[in-house]
């Protein structure tokens, strides 16, 4: 089993310059048009037989168009949404640092923002639909997952079986493409993070 994990392109809270996660911004303009790009490559090199995205606007357009230029089924799977982060959600990162400001040594791992998540909560979402991915979806070859950059990190950490109180983090570009290999002794990564259908 392949997985084909996906990152959405790029959104209007990009532009903005505020807090994402949970709150629901449709992709920009470029953002439509690297996931057209993403989407011939992965039709081109590694074309899913299914995909799994998550609701949030930015994802599931992305995974809209790989639908469209695969032509396989997509199921929206609501484990897959970024990190919920709460009152942060769609807050300018200047209001949100003097209204909501991070404790003196950050905040600590068990510990959820206001209304949110915490970071052990979101590894914990990712392992449960890591887990329910690679058991439901056993009999395809390849699976593709649409999500967002925080929730594919921790999906990474499950794939490679890390502990709850990993320090290592794993970037994605927009729409950046991880591959990896789910055999019956080990598990393999053909590639992180490959973004050259961009160029």
């Amino acid at each position: 089993m392949e997985l084909l994990i996906i990152r959405h392109g790029q959104s209007e809270a990009d532009l903005l310059g505020v807090h994402e996660g949970k709150a629901d911004f449709p992709l920009t303009e470029l953002g439509e048009q690297q996931a057209r790009r993403m989407s011939d490559y992965a039709a081109n090199h590694f074309p899913p037989d299914i995909i799994i995205a998550s609701p949030l606007k930015r994802a599931k357009r992305t995974a809209v168009i790989l639908k469209k230029a695969i032509g396989c089924e997509l199921i929206v799977e609501n484990d897959l949404m970024e990190f919920n982060n709460g009152v942060l959600a769609g807050l300018s990162r200047e209001k949100a640092a003097v209204k909501y400001p991070l404790p003196p040594n950050g905040r600590p791992a068990h510990i959820p923002i206001e209304n949110g998540e915490s970071d052990l909560e979101l590894r914990f979402r990712a392992e449960r639909i890591f887990q329910k991915v690679i058991f439901d979806y056993r009999d395809y070859q390849r699976v593709a997952i649409v999500s967002h950059g925080g929730l594919i990190s921790h999906l990474l950490k499950a794939f490679l079986r890390q502990p709850n109180s990993s320090e290592f983090a794993f970037a994605t570009g927009d729409t950046g493409i991880h591959l990896l290999e789910i055999k019956e002794n080990v598990r393999v990564i053909r590639f992180l993070n490959r973004l050259e259908h961009l160029n």
